[in-house]
């Protein structure tokens, strides 16, 4: 497979393995998307989550509504002014999500071998023998032998807490299905899987819009979680609905995979989308176990080579109750890392779970290790091969910048950018010392009045591995003589020695436009 990047040609010394890790202002290269919610909504856990990693919140608009998020952002503010920890927001969307309707929160016990009806009747009780779900269109989209699975949010796969049902037969509207396992369904919502079959519902629902709309709009969110996108068309619609709402034509769309329809479109979606995310809880599902990590590393080679991000979910699921992850967990994470993911996404664990701000710290301390044996060299190699001949001329200054870091040792690559672009490709090639992407705010006018851009493109690097951006003094353009240029660079040479990532003769790679030029060039630093 595409992912042969370990270092293990060189033989890693046992006793190696034993040296504690060296604390970093960076934790890691790879970043931590956290979901905020009921476990993680203080100012104060906030702050935990920040200062161990997290530097993306994700608002998950299948739980709490609007008044609640809102709340919740306030206190991510106030966490990020204390903290002085950059954080960009993330709205996910409920899209085609079938989910079983309980308004009481009463507990359910379903019994193995029993039968239990879906009716798309919403003011009925849920209860044992009949379980109101929020589709009309159940029983015309599957057929007898089918599978369904239902879980509480965020589908587990643990046997005592999800379940799975076959259906036996379609009554008119309702689904009579046999239980395969006995659990108790705990909670107001439980998410309903039906297995490799088409639910005809709109990609982004008029709820969706709405709240992208009124919250979205509000809060000038970065990103937009494209929830069960399955063509590339989604994306351009969702797309559309963005470029009229004002500032959220910047907003970046991550195109969410979780089935098999997805995954057949991948590359026409990958192609729209400006980032991915592979969304494993579900695929687990549509998907047989044994193929799920041949997609994950055919999904994230691919997002590599295009130089997108891509996104991992449901990895430490143990740590929603747990202070360690399982074997399992810990090492799927590393390979997360060396198979090139950008980040890892935190549901259930940072959501509802009783550990987030230990859970952000582990992955981050995992993701740091991994990063140590990530075989850059090869990775080098790959891209550059797959990226041909002739480069654009963006990615020829990129992917030199990163060569000549690396052959110099550099501590950091200082990278100026206005759009984000030139970062970005930098990165791209996974240089082995941290990207300071230095973002330039350009100004800009609708005729009526003046403003800075450059904000949204700071925070959207922080989704990329190994992109740490910080926005340049507007009075200090990227483009213009020497002599503004330099200080500038004196201020991001600054950010660096304070977060203890460049010292004194280090060597520096600085990445600039003057003029109409591109410049790469290595700088040795005084005392």
């Amino acid at each position: 497979m595409h992912s042969s990047h370990l270092l293990l040609e060189e033989p890693i010394r046992m006793a190696s393995i034993l040296e504690p890790s060296k604390a970093s202002f960076f934790p890691a290269m790879t970043k931590i998307v956290g979901t905020l919610g009921p476990k993680s909504r203080s100012v104060e856990v906030i702050s935990g989550c920040l200062k161990a990693g997290m530097s993306v919140a994700r608002f998950d608009f299948s739980l709490g509504d609007p008044d609640y998020h809102q709340e919740v952002l306030e206190n991510l503010k106030a966490a990020v002014k204390s903290t002085k920890k950059l954080c960009a927001v993330m709205l996910d969307t409920v899209g085609a999500e079938l989910q079983v309707v309980n308004k009481r929160e009463t507990s359910i016990s379903l019994q193995a071998d029993a039968f239990v009806v879906l009716t798309p009747h919403q003011d009925q009780e849920a209860t044992s023998e009949l379980l109101p779900i929020n589709f009309d269109g159940l029983s015309k989209a599957v057929k007898k032998g089918d599978t369904i699975f239902i879980g509480q949010y965020l589908f587990t796969g643990s046997e005592t807490t999800s379940v799975w049902l076959e259906v036996s037969e379609v009554k008119g509207e309702d689904v009579i299905c046999i239980i395969k396992n006995s659990a108790t369904l705990a909670g107001s919502l439980f998410t309903l899987h039906a297995s490799q079959i088409r639910i005809d519902l709109p990609t982004l629902s008029d709820k969706d819009k709405e709240v992208i709309s009124t919250w979205g709009v509000k809060n000038k969110i970065d990103f937009l979680s494209l929830s069960y996108t399955r063509h590339a068309e989604d994306v351009r619609q969702a797309r559309e609905f963005l470029s009229k709402l004002g500032d959220l034509s910047q907003t970046q769309i991550f195109a969410k995979i979780e089935n098999v329809e997805g995954l057949n479109h991948f590359d026409e979606i990958l192609q729209e989308a400006d980032g991915i995310i592979l969304s494993r809880g579900n695929l687990g599902i549509d998907l047989p176990p044994e193929k799920v990590f041949l997609f994950q590393k055919a999904a994230l080679y691919k997002c590599n080579m295009a130089g997108k991000p891509a996104v991992l979910t449901r990895v430490v699921d143990s740590m929603t109750d747990n202070l360690r992850p399982t074997r399992a967990e810990a090492t799927d994470v590393a390979n997360a890392v060396l198979d090139g993911s950008d980040a890892i996404l935190l549901g259930a664990e940072t959501l509802r779970g009783l550990y987030p701000v230990e859970t952000i710290s582990i992955v981050g301390k995992i993701c740091a290790e991994a990063e140590k044996v990530f075989n850059q060299d090869l990775f080098f190699k790959k891209t550059v091969k797959y990226v041909g001949e002739p480069m654009t001329h963006l990615e020829s200054i990129a992917s030199s910048a990163v060569r000549a870091a690396i052959k110099v040792k550099a501590s950091a690559i200082i990278c100026f950018t206005s759009s984000g672009r030139a970062a970005r490709l930098i990165a791209k090639y996974r240089p082995t010392m941290p990207v300071l992407s230095v973002v330039i705010p350009r100004l800009k006018t609708n005729q009526l009045k003046w403003s800075f851009t450059g904000a949204f493109e700071a925070r959207q690097s922080l989704i990329v591995r190994g992109l740490f951006p910080m926005l340049a003094d507007p009075r200090h353009p990227a483009e213009s003589t020497s002599a503004t240029n330099e200080s500038v660079l004196k201020v991001a040479l600054d950010h660096g020695k304070a977060s203890g990532v460049i010292k004194s003769h280090d060597r520096v790679v600085v990445c600039q436009k003057v003029g109409d030029a591109s410049v790469v060039k290595i700088i040795e630093l005084e005392d």
